[in-house]
């Protein structure tokens, strides 16, 4: 791999497995210092990251963690956030009230929070690269999936809102909306919602976390200087707008 993330530091949250594990490990392998954000610290951290165990659903952790980040390593900037969870699957009419708030919690305030966190700092520093990991459920919306479905909708329309903030600014603000990628958020789901994902996907498979860092270090380079507020898809042809 090529350095193209040399001299930055980028924060991953989610970043102890599944697609954000998979980013974290390719930017660690093109020269970046990571600092990974994670309820859980993991078994094996990519490139000797730098860890920081929380509840991105905590805005006083957040912040902690980026004060903390700033710290250890000079500077966030790049902010991939990738943390979340699917909730149950069950119909909207049954969805427990209690379910619904931690996904919304986790999904889109903790994205929410971990933008605002970082905002400010790489104002101050004149430079960063913001990528929300949303969902094609966010466009579409999922059957059985209400609250999943609402917090990436959520999700998408942050991006676009604070990519037009900062977009007489050096900060780009995207969003990457995949379809089903099997990680082991699959464990979260009914065998029935899986088969009813595989079954809208045109190229009759799942995604890959490779495949999907791609496109995520992608936007999160350099690189990629002239889109902002926007929404890329990684669906096998489901989404089509």
């Amino acid at each position: 791999m090529n350095g193209r993330f040399e001299g930055q530091t980028a924060v991953v949250t989610g970043g102890a497995a599944g697609i954000g594990y998979e980013v974290a490990a390719r930017m660690a392998r093109e020269g970046a210092r990571v600092s990974i954000w994670d309820r859980s610290d993991g078994t094996e951290l990519p490139g000797g990251a730098h860890s920081i165990v929380l509840d991105v659903s905590n805005e006083a952790e957040v912040f902690a963690a980026a004060e903390g980040t700033i710290r250890a390593l000079g500077k966030i900037d790049i902010l991939v956030v990738s943390a979340g969870i699917t909730g149950p699957n069950r119909p909207l009419a049954d969805y427990p009230p209690e379910d619904w708030r931690r996904v919304i919690d986790i999904n889109l305030n903790g994205a929410f929070y971990c933008n605002r966190a970082v905002v400010g700092h790489m104002l101050r520093n004149n430079y960063g690269r913001i990528v929300n990991i949303a969902s094609v459920a966010g466009k579409e919306g999922n059957p059985n999936a209400s609250a999943y479905s609402t917090s990436k909708a959520g999700v998408i329309g942050m991006t676009k809102s604070l990519g037009k903030e900062l977009a007489r600014t050096p900060i780009t603000v995207n969003c990457v909306t995949p379809a089903a990628v099997r990680t082991a958020i699959f464990d979260q789901m009914t065998p029935e919602h899986i088969d009813f994902m595989l079954s809208k996907i045109p190229m009759g498979r799942f995604g890959t976390v490779e495949e999907i860092a791609a496109l995520v270090c992608w936007l999160a380079s350099r690189e990629a200087s002239f889109s902002t507020g926007a929404v890329f898809d990684a669906t096998g042809g489901r989404s089509t707008y």
